[in-house]
């Protein structure tokens, strides 16, 4: 399928910028992996929970989540490794971020249920990480497509979060960051420029660079595994 990238909307927010993607049936994409992995129900050691970024194609994402998977894949020997797409809109809707929240943390909780010996690496690209940062209790409210905090990981589930991979994390232009619990499990990776997620950023395609951070979130992954 040939990717159509383009810059088709900037919202500013407190001098951060959206970098948008667009595509054809990325949501339909979504839905079609999200139906094939519910189906299989298979309990792996590994999973992979990616949210991608607004309107961004791909299976977990063109940009981040896709190449983050395959490199992991190849960094990670002797284990199986499953993933799932989280199950929300990514646009500019204000519901769009806290939709995301929900879906991820509902599926966390009931994977760790259904297979006990699981671990997840949750990964995050632009409104994505907005998603994660919520899911493991840093607000994304007043971000770029952020929201409030909707739902929470149970204390429970939180030992089997092997790594958090952030990507053009909106939160980090408020001057937030991941702390606490997750603090030392998170790669929060911000492209120099980039306005999202660096405050006064005026390079809107360093927004569009982190594939290229896809062996090094890989690298920090398959170290906590």
């Amino acid at each position: 399928m040939r990717i159509r990238l383009c810059l088709a909307a900037l919202s500013l927010a407190g001098g951060a910028g959206l970098a948008t993607l667009s595509a054809p049936s990325a949501t339909a994409t979504t839905a079609a992996t999200n139906a094939a992995t519910k189906a299989a129900a298979a309990c792996t050691d590994v999973e992979v929970v990616s949210a991608r970024g607004t309107f961004e194609p791909g299976t977990l994402g063109f940009i981040v989540g896709d190449p983050v998977y395959s490199a992991l894949k190849k960094k990670v020997t002797g284990k199986s490794l499953s993933s799932y797409a989280v199950d929300y809109p990514a646009n500019l809707l204000p519901t769009s971020a806290a939709r995301g929240n929900t879906d991820l943390v509902n599926h966390v909780k009931s994977q760790a249920a259904a297979c006990p010996n699981q671990r997840f690496v949750l990964v995050g690209y632009s409104q994505g990480a907005n998603v994660v940062d919520n899911s493991i209790g840093i607000s994304s409210a007043g971000a770029v497509v952020g929201s409030p905090i909707v739902a929470t990981l149970p204390a429970a589930a939180e030992p089997k979060v092997a790594a958090v991979l952030l990507f053009g994390n909106p939160i980090r232009a408020l001057g937030k960051s991941v702390t606490g619990t997750y603090q030392s499990r998170t790669l929060d990776i911000c492209a120099k420029g980039d306005p999202v997620c660096e405050r006064g950023g005026g390079d809107t395609g360093a927004h569009l660079s982190y594939r290229d951070n896809a062996d090094e979130a890989a690298t920090f992954a398959a170290g906590r595994l």
